[in-house]
């Protein structure tokens, strides 16, 4: 499996199997060029929407940039303990998340199990095409969905247009983790 560190240069290394330039991978992503160079170049793993957006374009499953094993399945089961850890050092963004669908080649949707710091450091606003959903596991999360703010306990859960700014934080200075899954369109679907 890939660590976070090496996760740019495995976006490299996809790029360059394709023969894409990084003016190719800005257009179909709508990343500048200077962004995606970083990406490429950094020991950070960016968040999972800019992840999303970048395997879209590469043609290739967002499983495809961590090597996870695939397989030819009209069903996945992953147990708890085999649940792998993505971006295990966390992201630039003070989180960290597991797959939990791995096993299920070329799926529509990707989910993961997202765990956040008491203390977040660096907020973000996430935006990017198609839809997700939000269940709350453990802690309490302020969600901020556009000029919008959700206070979330465990048990609640928020679905939403993912192309309007949106970001959770832990709150009252305990960690908090939740389900996201992710819903992005295909480059030649049409979203509904």
């Amino acid at each position: 499996m890939v660590v976070e560190e090496e996760i740019g240069k495995k976006i490299r290394e996809l790029r360059n199997s394709q023969g894409m330039t990084l003016e190719r991978l800005s257009e179909k992503t709508g990343f500048s060029k200077g962004y995606l160079s970083k990406v490429e170049n950094s020991d950070k793993a960016p968040p999972v929407s800019t992840l999303i957006r970048i395997t879209r374009a590469l043609n290739v499953s967002l499983s495809g940039i961590f090597e996870e094993t695939e397989s030819s399945t009209a069903i996945s089961f992953v147990k708890k303990k085999d649940r792998e850890i993505m971006a295990r050092n966390g992201t630039g963004f003070g989180y960290y998340f597991e797959t939990i669908a791995h096993k299920f080649e070329n799926r529509s949707m990707d989910p993961y199990v997202i765990s956040q710091p008491a203390n977040p450091g660096e907020v973000s606003a996430f935006q990017h095409k198609g839809e997700e959903l939000l269940f709350l596991l453990e802690g309490r999360m302020k969600f901020f969905h556009g000029d919008k703010v959700f206070i979330m306990e465990k048990g609640d859960c928020v679905y939403f247009d993912a192309s309007i700014p949106h970001y959770g934080t832990s709150m009252d200075g305990k960690k908090s983790k939740c389900l996201m899954v992710i819903y992005t369109p295909k480059e030649n679907e049409k979203q509904v």
